[in-house]
Order: structure tokens, then sequence, then C-alpha cells
């Protein structure tokens, strides 16, 4: 009997000392587990920290050309794209405006000795001094727009088919003049701002045939008293509606549209909050968003060299989202032209043999 009583105790024990460890491992598993969580969600806040530091570290700069970051057409866009990835992303963002073309090396080795982590450069004219800079400063990274020529391992250069965008906005004016004549001023004709004439010149034409063009070269994009006299002179004679792709020299244009009372179209950026009643539509070039990709790359790791071309079908170039000056059935003859340059059925002419192959020699302005 002892002995069973014995037994029975012992193994009342045995089961008190099992519960006791059984208990104590997983109070101490508890523990580690928590402390386990406490050090990963740290480690996460961490993470974060470094990462919204990183972001807010990163400085980006970009230097306008002489249209100033004020012109309303390409400077100003590429500003607007720089200060929404300033908001979005939470990088450092600045422009440096270049009064005269002695201003661009002076302006761009100011943000490289200011360690800027990209460097933006707007406006193919920039070029010779962006390619002096990047191969003085290989460690450093930049990107230019409107320029394809430098081929350097720390250069992106920024291109669009602008030819498309005016293509569009010239068949919107073949379509809505009632004198059968349109008007183009031009900044300054070289090779990448003369696709926007081929462009515009090829987009009135099959939309109407009968049309006449005039065609003025002002030989600066920051003039707007000589923007605004060669519209006046295209009035004179009998225009109707005037395209201009000359930065700031084309608020001059649109000044004596406006007093005119005709259309105008605008370039670059959605022009209509200019003169909301005279401008008819504008050729959209998304300067914004590329300026936005270059800084988000930027961020990211995924900073590329080389030549990145924006076109209508991703959206790069289109016409203006603002369309109350145009009518619905002209709307819908648009986004049909629109699908048929996106599938290759119209071949907008972007150069000189491809124009003239088709239209002859009408643009007086290469």
């Amino acid at each position: 009997m002892k002995k069973r009583l014995l037994a029975i105790g012992m193994a009342a024990l045995m089961g008190l000392s099992l519960v006791a460890c059984s208990s104590g491992s997983t109070e101490s598993t508890k523990a580690e587990s928590t402390e386990k969580a406490q050090e990963s969600k740290e480690g996460d806040k961490s993470s974060a920290a470094e990462e919204k530091k990183a972001s807010t570290d990163l400085k980006i700069g970009m230097v306008t050309d002489v249209g100033g970051v004020n012109d309303g057409s390409f400077n100003q866009s590429a500003w607007e794209g720089l200060q929404r990835a300033q908001k979005e992303l939470g990088i450092q963002a600045k422009y440096l405006e270049s009064k005269t073309d002695a201003d661009y090396i002076p302006n761009i080795e100011t943000l490289v000795d200011d360690d800027y982590d990209l460097i933006i450069c707007i406006g193919y004219q920039l070029a010779d001094a962006l390619r002096t800079e990047a191969e003085a400063n290989p460690d450093k990274k930049f990107a230019i727009v409107d320029d394809a020529s430098i081929e350097l391992d720390n250069v992106a250069c920024l291109m669009f088919e602008q030819a498309q965008a005016s293509y569009l906005v010239g068949y919107i004016a073949g379509k809505t003049t009632k004198t059968n004549t349109a008007g183009f001023v031009i900044g300054m004709a070289t090779d990448v701002m003369n696709e926007f004439g081929y462009g515009y010149l090829a987009g009135v034409k099959d939309a109407n045939p009968d049309a006449n063009i005039l065609q003025n070269n002002v030989n600066s994009f920051a003039d707007t008293g000589a923007g605004k006299t060669a519209a006046n002179n295209m009035v004179a004679n009998n225009a109707d509606v005037i395209f201009h792709a000359a930065g700031g020299t084309g608020l001059g244009v649109i000044d004596a549209c406006k007093e005119a009372g005709i259309w105008a179209i605008g370039v670059d950026s959605d022009q209509s909050k200019v003169a909301p009643k005279t401008i008819l539509t504008s050729a959209m070039k998304r300067v914004d968003n590329a300026v936005y990709d270059e800084a988000k790359a930027v961020l990211d790791g995924e900073y590329k060299a080389g030549v990145k071309t924006y076109t209508l079908e991703d959206g790069g170039v289109d016409i203006a989202p603002t369309t109350d000056n145009l009518s619905e059935e002209l709307l819908k003859e648009v986004e049909d032209v629109k699908a048929k340059i996106v599938a290759g059925e119209i071949k907008v002419p972007n150069n000189k043999a491809d124009f003239e192959a088709k239209y002859g020699d009408i643009y007086e302005l290469d």
C-alpha cells in the first residue's frame, strides 16, 4: 500500500514538473516572439526612414534655355515635371535660368559643384555645353531634352516624335481655317524644330489640300516682339489660324492672334490658360513626363544613358486635353487620325526627304 501511494505521489510530482516546464517554455517562446516582432518592426521603421532620407537627399536640377522658366511652353513644362517629382517622390528640385547661351556652362557647373545627382538640360541649344561638362564629370548623371547627338555613358537623351503632335494640330488647322490660309511661326530652323514644321504642314495639307501655309522663322525662342510681328504679318495676309513652335517667342504670336480675333495653336504644354478664347488647341510634347521619369529612374537606381523617344502611342505627344474650342465632330476625326498614326496607316514625315516625297518643296524654313 505504501509503495502504491509513493508511486502515485511520484507521478503527481512528475506531472507538475512537466507542466511547469511546458509553461516556462511557452512564456519563453512568447517573449522571444514579441522581441523578434519588435525588432522587425523597428527594422521596418529604420528601413522606411532610410528610404525617406534617401529620397529627400536626392537632388535634381535643371538648366533652362534662353526662353526662361516662365515661357509658358518648353521650359515651364520641364519645371512642372520636376516640381511633380519633388512633391510625389520627395526629391530636392532646383532650376537655373539661362539669360544667354553664355550662361549654359556656368549654370551646369553650379549644379555640379553643388553635388546634384542629376542635371537636366532643357533644349538642344545646351548640347555643346552639356557635352563639355559631361566629359569633364564622368561620375555625374546628366540628361538633355531634344538632342540625341551625345553618346556618353552618363547622358540620357530625351527625344519626342513631335511631328506626330504637330500633324494633329495641323489637321485641326486645316479643318478650321475659313480663309484657306494657316500660319506657322518657328523659333529657330534646325533639324529638331523643323520636325514641327513637317508635321504641321502635312496635317494641314491632308485635311485641306487647298490651304495656303504662311511660314516665318523668328530665329529666337525669347523674343515676344518678333513673334508678335511675325503673326501680325500673317494676319495681314489673311491667316486665320497660326501655330507657333517658338517657346517664349510664341507668347507674342498668341498675343497678336488674340488682338486680331483669330485662332492660335500652342506648343509643348496646354497653353489654353494663356488665352482661353484664342488657343484652339496645343501640340503637346510631354517634357514634364520625361523629366519626371528621369527623376524617378535615378531615385529607383534605374537611370540609363542613351536615347529614349516618346511617341503618340505612349502618350509622350498629343493634342492638349483642353478641347473647349473644338467641335465634337472634329474631335472624333482627330481620334480616328491618331489611331491611324499609331497603327502605321498614316506615316507622319519628320524629315525633309519624307516630306517632299509626298508634298513637294513647300516647306520654306529649312
